[in-house]
């Protein structure tokens, strides 16, 4: 079966990334858009994900520009009293439904579940092996990016038969405790499960936590969607810069100034990722003692792992909790604007949502692919320090170049997934302006800076 399907653009991957361009794309033209995706509906990896999962930042900051994710609200309660509401999987996957909806409901997008995208502008159904075929239709990978999670992705290392491996998805199920468990992991997936454990009632001394790498997070409560809160941190970031001569001094700095955040201050962190993290949930990790640093395994056994230098004896009934997926993905930069794809990547430092956002409203606005890449060049997920330093030189660059046009700035400081936005009516003070004057003073020599340290 065959049918033809007339769309202007086909939206490969109806992800975060996704759903971001769709919006502001269908929102400032008048398009018609087929949304494809090998899952059964929109959210991305959010519908494969372990339960406890939350974002990692400010709902406000996820999602799409027309439509905020949440209420908008401090938290009331809890150790993040004070701060900006976090959705959980399930409130995102709704969120993420309703806004499908709606897009349908437009007659601008239609949606194809459970479909891959098998090049030349044809659709295939996994369902029903119908084909699509869509003729002329501009191509939008919205793949480039997509992350690998435990839930989709084997254990990368072996395991014997009667060892117990589980997902980190598994744990919200178990139905008989082990006398130990071990998590395998150094990125948020792991500090989550840790956190998860503990808020269980698990001993700390219960807990072996294999981690290859040591982590530098970003302090949660200065990634804000409040302007003197964000530009402050955003200044600081750039004065430290300035006169930091590696990247660990740079690193250091940050810590000092109470913007990054190490779980154990005597071992210096390789891997910067940058997640946020609350100093609650630092305070946590902290008394997980029993951590294992001899870098990824290579094999499980009833009763111990191996390593490349040797093994390491665990109970006889541990439960090992795999949360070693590689996460982000770091392929090359690419012109966003290819005559064979836009493919959606960061448009500035981090905030993938705005990015994507950013990167529809220019698709809906201008004509040119030329200066369409001019005017949003990507930057990259970091990975290592060095990586950091430059997703901050690239990503500034861009947010510089786009918000140099006033029709782009305009609109990008009425949508809440811009970080570094100051809302019309947004009420002057003097740590405001403090942060704007610093901004405006230490940038181009912090970004010359941070360009060596990369």
């Amino acid at each position: 079966m065959s049918r033809t399907v007339d769309v202007d653009y086909l939206v490969v991957g109806a992800g975060a990334m996704g759903m971001a361009f769709t919006d502001a794309l269908i929102e400032h033209a008048d398009v018609r858009v087929a949304l494809v995706d090998r899952r059964h509906g929109v959210s991305g990896h959010w519908l494969e994900a372990y339960p406890f999962v939350r974002l990692h930042q400010a709902s406000a900051f996820y999602g799409v520009a027309s439509t905020l994710l949440g209420g908008g609200q401090l938290q009331q309660r809890g150790p993040e009293k004070g701060l900006q509401e976090r959705a959980t999987q399930a409130e995102i996957c709704a969120y993420y439904a309703r806004i499908l909806e709606r897009m349908v409901e437009s007659g601008k997008v239609e949606f194809f579940p459970n479909s891959e995208y098998v090049g030349d502008g044809t659709v295939v159904s996994h369902i029903s092996g119908e084909r699509f075929e869509m003729p002329g239709a501009r191509i939008v990978d919205a793949r480039y990016l997509a992350p690998s999670i435990p839930a989709e992705k084997p254990p990368p290392f072996g395991v014997a038969e009667g060892a117990r491996v589980l997902p980190v998805n598994a744990l919200a199920r178990l139905e008989e405790s082990p006398s130990q468990y071990v998590v395998v992991g150094s990125g948020k997936t792991a500090t989550d499960a840790c956190i998860w454990l503990l808020s269980r009632g698990v001993d700390p001394d219960a807990i072996c936590w294999v981690r290859p790498r040591d982590p530098w997070m970003l302090n949660r409560a200065l990634i804000q969607p409040d302007p003197a809160i964000f530009l402050g941190m955003a200044a600081d970031t750039m004065q430290i810069a300035e006169r930091s001569t590696s990247p660990e001094e740079l690193f250091l700095g940050l810590e000092d100034a109470g913007i990054m955040l190490r779980i154990d201050r005597t071992v210096m962190p390789t891997m910067a990722k940058a997640p946020t993290l609350a100093t609650w949930e630092l305070e946590q990790l902290r008394t997980l003692e029993n951590v294992v640093r001899r870098g990824h395994i290579h094999h499980v056994d009833r009763g111990s792992l191996t390593f490349a230098d040797g093994s390491l004896a665990v109970a006889d009934d541990a439960l090992v909790v795999h949360c070693a997926a590689d996460g982000l993905k770091y392929p090359p930069l690419l012109p966003v604007w290819r005559p064979e794809a836009i493919t959606l990547q960061p448009i500035r430092a981090g905030f993938p949502c705005f990015g994507a956002a950013v990167t529809g409203y220019v698709e809906a606005t201008r004509d040119a692919d030329t200066e369409k890449n001019r005017l949003c060049p990507p930057s990259p997920f970091p990975d290592t320090m060095a990586t950091w330093a430059m997703m901050n030189v690239l990503g500034t660059q861009s947010a510089m170049s786009f918000s140099s046009e006033p029709d782009i700035k305009a609109w990008s400081d009425g949508v809440a997934l811009n970080p570094a936005r100051v809302p019309p009516g947004y009420p002057a003070s003097a740590a405001l302006d403090d942060a704007r004057e610093r901004l405006a003073k230490h940038t181009k020599p912090a970004l010359a800076q941070l360009a060596q340290l990369s």
